[in-house]
Parts: C-alpha cells; structure tokens; sequence
C-alpha cells in the first residue's frame, strides 16, 4: 500500500499525520509513506525529523484584503496555483499512491485535488472547528471529510461525505493518571496545579502578561503549584523576574519537553486555541482558559475555543482585552473551585475522542478497499 500525506503550514495540520502515517506502517505491511508539503514551509524542519520523505510544491495563501500589497500576493498565488498543480501532476505520476489524505495547509489543495480528478480515493481531515477555504474547496472533491467535532457538520454541503472522527492524540498523554504525573514531577502536596504556555505567535504579548501574571503570584504568596513555558520569551522573562528567587511551586521553562506528562499532571491550562493542543485538552479532559491568536486566519482559534466555552469546559479570553491582571484573576477563581473544575473537566473529555487516530484509521482503510 502506498499513502501520501498531504499537510503542512502549523504543527496541528502536520502531527495529525505523522501520527495516521506511524499507524498505518505498524499495521499494514510493506506500506509506503510520502508527504507533500509546501516549499519554505515548518514541514520542511518537521516531517523529515520523524523520519518521512517530503516532497514540496510551490504553494502560498490568499490574503483578504484589497490593499496594493495584498493584491500582488494574491497574483503571486494565482501564479503559483499553476505550478502547483505541475508539482502535484509529477509526484503523483511518480509515486502511484493508493491513497491521498490532505490534513489542512495550502500544499494540500493540488495534491487532492489532482488525485481526486484521476481517481485515487481521497480523504481531508479539518481539526479546526470552522473549515478553512482549502478543506472548503476540496471538500466538493474529496471522497471523504473528517472532522473534529459534531458542530462542524453543518459547515459542509454534502454531509454525507462527513464523517465525525476527532482529531489524533499522541498515546503518550493517555500513559499516565494524574497522581502518577504529580508524582513523576515531584509534586507531593494536594495543591492544584496550573499549566500555562503559549504558542509563537503572539508570544511575546502573552509572556508580558506572564510576567504580571508570575508578579502577582508572588506578591499573593503561590496557594497552587505553576508551569509555564515561555518559549522565546525565557531569557526575557527570566531578566525581568530575576531580582526575585522563584519558590519551588513555580517553575519557569524554556521549553516542556515533558508536555504529555505535565499536561496529565495539570488541574487547570492556560493556553491558544490551536486544534491540536485542544484535542489534547477534550482527549484527557482538562479544563482550560483560552487566549485564542489573533494572528491566525480566519479567527480558527477563536472558532475553536466557542466551541469548548459552549459547552463548558472552556473559559475563552480576548487577547486585546486581557491583562496579567485578568489572568491571575481568572485562573484563581478556577483553582478554588474545585468543583466547577470537576465539571468543566466532564464538559472536556465529552467532546474528546481518545480512539481518534483509530476511527480515521479505519475511515480511509474502507476507502482503500472500496
């Protein structure tokens, strides 16, 4: 069996297949892998890393906009629309996949698209609650949708095609209970703990916040234990915070390497929007308060979080609207009330689906064998 993966742009359109394509190499034999991405994209750092052959296409976005930069974009993409679609012609001619899956990003749109045009059966997996205009358009296409949540049925035309799978989940946050996180992290008391971390888009404005965050904790004397992971943003904080020794309760990283295991750990996260780290959150039922980016197209983040905040295991708060203030104010409420988090965490794990990975699994396999 040959599979292309198609993907690329955010690390939640890449993990979902990195995690489909381990899947299928351990359980059907002698299976071909190939991704396709977009030339200059993060794929090109990540796919390799996990030990896949990439192929790139010439691919860029559309801006929504009218301005004179935002117009030469868009004539630049249209242009690259044409070689794109060479690309895909020649990758598919040279690889023969049994099966095209595209998991979001711009590089996915000629790959799918061609393939479908020729036959091949083709699937498309959205983890964002609201589709992109990619997944929009090749859903008209494509033998089959995947989404992440019920509500997003209602945005596709021909919900037929539509087939309600989550989103795939490392199997390493489901490894440990919470107890034993605690433990592996030398937490020893009962009380709560708190996550936070942010992702590069818009870090720097949160980790500011942080900082006021991490200032009012100390003044208020830590009633909870504190990860946060500042990213870039370390050496900064670290400056900043350096006249006053942190308490062992609150731990400021440069980077969670250990994330499965802390995330188990975690009582409470801090954190944006992006769909996968909200899979995370639904998967093993944690309760959160969201930032979405304000960075990202189309509002997918904010999108995402109503969606959680909606059915109550998310709070959701608005970038130019926050504070550390806000924050501390927020997460602390939260951290007394236990309760309230027992319930948001119930709101969670419902719209999670820990069997994701297998349920898409399954999903293309039957395309295979149709």
């Amino acid at each position: 069996m040959k599979i292309l993966f198609t993907c690329g742009g955010t690390a939640g359109h890449i993990n979902p297949a990195v995690a489909l394509a381990r899947m299928f190499q351990e359980r059907q034999e002698n299976c071909q892998v190939l991704f396709v991405g977009a030339k200059g994209g993060m794929e090109e750092r990540l796919v390799p890393k996990e030990g896949f052959p990439l192929e790139t296409v010439t691919i860029s976005s559309f801006w929504r906009t009218l301005s004179p930069a935002g117009i030469r974009h868009n004539l630049k993409t249209l242009r690259n629309l044409s070689v794109s679609k060479k690309e895909a012609v020649r990758i598919l001619d040279q690889f023969q996949p049994d099966l095209v899956v595209g998991t979001g990003g711009y590089a996915s749109y000629p790959v799918v698209h061609e393939a479908a045009r020729r036959g091949i059966p083709t699937a498309v997996h959205e983890s964002n609650a609201v589709p992109g205009l990619t997944t929009q358009r090749l859903s008209k296409v494509a033998d089959r949708v995947m989404v992440g949540y019920e509500e997003s049925r209602a945005h596709y035309s021909d919900p037929e095609k539509v087939v309600v799978t989550g989103t795939p989940v490392r199997g390493d946050f489901f490894r440990l209970t919470r107890q034993q996180a605690r433990e592996a992290l030398g937490i020893q008391d009962d009380r709560p703990l708190l996550l936070s971390y942010w992702g590069s888009l818009g870090a720097d404005v949160m980790n500011g916040y942080m900082t006021d965050f991490i200032r009012r904790e100390l003044d208020e004397g830590p009633f909870f234990h504190h990860i946060h992971g500042a990213g870039r943003n370390y050496a900064s904080m670290t400056k900043v915070l350096g006249g006053q020794k942190l308490p062992p309760e609150i731990r400021l990283l440069e980077y969670i390497y250990d994330m499965p295991v802390v995330m188990a750990a975690a009582d409470l996260v801090l954190c944006r929007g992006g769909a996968s780290t909200l899979s995370e959150l639904t998967a093993i039922g944690k309760p959160a308060v969201i930032v979405p980016s304000p960075n990202v197209t189309n509002h997918h983040q904010e999108k995402n979080a109503n969606v959680l905040a909606k059915e109550g295991g998310a709070v959701v708060l608005l970038e130019p609207v926050c504070s550390g203030e806000t924050l501390y104010r927020t997460a602390a409420e939260l951290l007394k009330d236990e309760q309230r988090r027992q319930d948001m965490s119930r709101a969670m794990a419902a719209m999670g689906n820990p069997q994701a990975a297998e349920s898409i699994y399954e999903t293309l396999l039957s395309l295979v064998k149709a």
